[in-house]
């Protein structure tokens, strides 16, 4: 069963306190793997799949964009798994002290212009973003897909006003399948998982390559489960559901 997650930084240090954490004693021990918004898809199967193999522990998802992510497990959540959509944030956890190990790549991703499904405002290219008649819209610069638009715009050399930031890739891809916008920019994976938006290609010149770590997090109340999360992520099915989903792979 896909049982995803939102867990706000306020719900999960109520659920700490109220001794929320999984109990590795009951017939089924949770795990929280906390992953970047854009993993979405691949990470609802990699839990079905990890689920089939390993029946006795119960995967929760926590999916938001990769900063929010940060905070919540520099605050304490109780994550067990951590995959970031940046290796700088991964970092960031690191160097705090909240990983167990190291950390490694197991994903990679480009970035791609996403229109609703038929183009209706005839977007070509990326100058197209600084059209003010356009309605364009970006992730906030605080998330990894912000950051990678904003690396890929001034490749590009183009300077929009986006009409909203919205707080990860898959607030982002909603208003566009919605038709709420004219144009924004996202990750390939998103286009391939969705028949509401239509991709345009950006040039190799300005386009940049987001790479996903996964690591364990220190303190998790179930060691042995994470790691086993984490080794089915980097097995050769791991990949070959992360292929399915749009993803190169390292």
């Amino acid at each position: 069963m896909i049982r995803t997650l939102a867990v706000g930084l306020t719900a999960v240090l109520v659920a700490v306190a109220c001794g929320g954490t999984p109990d590795a004693s009951g017939p089924r021990r949770e795990l929280l793997v906390s992953a970047a918004a854009s993993l979405t898809r691949a990470f609802q199967e990699m839990e079905t799949e990890f689920e089939r193999t390993a029946p006795e522990i119960d995967v929760v998802l926590n999916l938001a964009g990769s900063s929010l992510l940060r905070e919540q497990i520099l605050s304490g959540a109780p994550v067990g798994v951590f995959a970031s959509a940046n290796p700088a944030i991964m970092q960031q956890v690191a160097d705090a002290g909240y990983l167990d190990g190291p950390y490694r790549v197991f994903a990679l991703n480009r970035m791609t212009i996403a229109v609703p499904a038929g183009n209706p405002a005839g977007i070509r290219g990326l100058d197209d973003l600084a059209d003010g008649d356009l309605v364009v819209g970006l992730c906030i610069a605080a998330v990894p897909c912000g950051d990678f638009a904003h690396q890929v715009l001034a490749n590009g050399g183009v300077h929009p006003v986006p009409d909203t930031e919205e707080p990860n890739v898959r607030a982002l891809l909603t208003k566009v399948e919605a038709a709420e916008l004219d144009v924004a920019l996202v990750y390939e994976t998103d286009i391939t998982a969705t028949g509401g938006a239509d991709g345009i290609p950006i040039p190799d010149r300005y386009n940049v390559t987001a790479e996903y770590p996964i690591a364990v997090v220190r303190g998790s109340s179930d060691p042995p489960s994470a790691d086993a999360f984490v080794s089915f992520v980097l097995s050769a099915e791991g990949r070959r559901i992360l292929d399915r989903h749009g993803f190169s792979l390292p």
